[in-house]
C-alpha cells in the first residue's frame, strides 16, 4: 500500500502508538503532521522521518482547544496542501484514568471526556473541509479494548469513542470520507509500561489473553495502513478490536 500524494494529521504523534503510524505510513509515502502537546518529542521524530527520506513537520497541538487544533490544521494545509487521513490517537489513559466510574474525581473526569471524546470531535471538524475539497479522506479513531465492556471510568471514554466513530461516519459519508476505530489491547508502550503495575500487565496477558504474548504497536500499523488505503473503500463506522482476544474471555 503507498500513500504518495497523501497527508496525514496524526494526534499524539510524538511517541507510542502515535508514532509507530506516523513512521508507517511516512514509510509508505505519505507526509505525516505530528500534533503534539510535546512539541519538542513531535520535532524529534519528524526530524528523524525526513532524515530517512520522508516528509513530516511538528505542529503544537491541545485537541482539546479548538483554537489551536484550527491552527495545527491551518499549518498543515499550508505546507501539504491538504489533509486525507486523520488519526486521532491524542488520549488520557492507562491506571490514573481506568479508575471506578464513581471514584474518579470529576475535574479528571471532565479533563478527560475533554482529551478523549470532544477532542476527536474538535480534529475530525477541523480537517473536514480540507478532506471534502480533496474528494474524501479517512478518519480513524483510537478505542479500546477497555470498552467491551465499559467497566473504569477510562473505558467509558473509548465507548463513547466507538459511537463517535458510528455517528461521524454516517455525517461525512456524503463527503467521501470513511471513519473506523481501532480498539487495541494492551500495547507494549512506553507510556503503559510507566503507568500500568506489573503485577496488571501480567494479570492482562496470561488470564484475559487468548493469544499468550505481548501486543506491540506493530501489531496494529497493518489495521491502520488497511484501513487508510482503497482496499477499505466499501468499509466504514466500523471497529477493529486488536487484542490478542482479550474481549473474548470478559
Amino acid at each position: 500500500m503507498r500513500f504518495e500524494g497523501k497527508t496525514a494529521f496524526i494526534t499524539g504523534g510524538g511517541r507510542g502508538i502515535g508514532e509507530a503510524f506516523a513512521r508507517a505510513l511516512a514509510g509508505q509515502g505519505a507526509a505525516v503532521v505530528l500534533a503534539e502537546l510535546d512539541l519538542p518529542a513531535a520535532e524529534g521524530v519528524a526530524r528523524d522521518i525526513v532524515a530517512g527520506g520522508g516528509q513530516a513537520m511538528a505542529v503544537s497541538c491541545d485537541v482539546s482547544d479548538e483554537r489551536t487544533v484550527e491552527a495545527a490544521v491551518a499549518q498543515a494545509v499550508e505546507r501539504f496542501g491538504g489533509i486525507d487521513i486523520l488519526i486521532n490517537n491524542a488520549a488520557l489513559h492507562n491506571f490514573t484514568y481506568g479508575q471506578p466510574i464513581t471514584r474518579l474525581p470529576l475535574d479528571k473526569w471532565r479533563r478527560m471526556l475533554d482529551v478523549n471524546v470532544v477532542g476527536i470531535v474538535i480534529c475530525s471538524a477541523a480537517c473536514q473541509p480540507s478532506m471534502k475539497a480533496r474528494g474524501g479522506g479517512v478518519i480513524v479513531n483510537m478505542s479500546s479494548v477497555a470498552s467491551m465492556p465499559a467497566t473504569t471510568a477510562y473505558g467509558v471514554s473509548k465507548l463513547a469513542v466507538r459511537g463517535l466513530t458510528v455517528g461521524l461516519a454516517q455525517e461525512l459519508a456524503p463527503d467521501g470520507i470513511r471513519v473506523y476505530a481501532i480498539a487495541p489491547g494492551l500495547m507494549d508502550t512506553d507510556s503503559v509500561k510507566a503507568e500500568l503495575p506489573e503485577f496488571y500487565r501480567d494479570r492482562i496477558l496470561n488470564e484475559q489473553q487468548l493469544i499468550k504474548r505481548q501486543g506491540t504497536t506493530a501489531d496494529l500499523v497493518g489495521a491502520l495502513l488497511f484501513f487508510c488505503s482503497d482496499a477499505a473503500s466499501f468499509i466504514t463506522g466500523e471497529t477493529l478490536v486488536i487484542g490478542g482476544g482479550h474481549p473474548l474471555r470478559n
